[in-house]
């Protein structure tokens, strides 16, 4: 069953805040020369669209792990 999952997405080089929006409103942070987008994502669809538009602006995938859901 699909549910809501908080997700880290990392990819290379760095974004400004301002793409939030366009990224689902996921929350862009910069470290390191990355940008890591964290965030709520409420389905498997919502997931593999936030991959669609990393691959379309053709960012380079470091890393995607779910994370534990604060309760």
């Amino acid at each position: 069953m699909d549910e809501p999952c908080l997700y880290e997405i990392r990819v290379e080089g760095q974004l400004s805040g301002r793409w939030s929006d366009w990224f689902e409103g996921l929350e862009l942070r910069s470290e390191r020369g990355e940008t890591i987008l964290t965030g709520v994502l409420p389905d498997q669809a919502a997931l593999h669209g936030v991959l669609r538009k990393i691959h379309d602006l053709n960012l380079v995938l470091v890393a995607l792990c779910r994370l534990p859901r604060p309760s």
